[in-house]
């Protein structure tokens, strides 16, 4: 089992910020956020559902990333989270 380093790209860093001021359940948020870069870490290319060539969309309780795997790299760039 091959592991791939999961990065968060500043602005969802920053909407992570975001989200996290305006939550009233932090802990239920936090969690999502957790599983998100536990899910990701094995096997990226078959979690989610694949929204264009290049991009993946997961969610997990309320947030939801877009993101995409670097195969040769074994990276995943999450570019995009939101609450849902």
């Amino acid at each position: 089992m091959t592991r791939y380093t999961v990065v968060w790209h500043r602005l969802c860093e920053d909407e992570l910020v975001e989200l996290w001021i305006s939550d009233d359940n932090r802990s239920a948020l936090a969690a999502a956020v957790d599983r998100i870069d536990s899910e990701l870490a094995i096997d990226p290319s078959s979690k989610g559902s694949r929204v264009s060539d290049r991009s993946r969309e997961l969610t997990v309780g309320s947030v939801q990333v877009l993101f995409r795997v670097r195969e040769d790299d074994r990276v995943v760039e999450v570019f995009s989270v939101a609450k849902v």
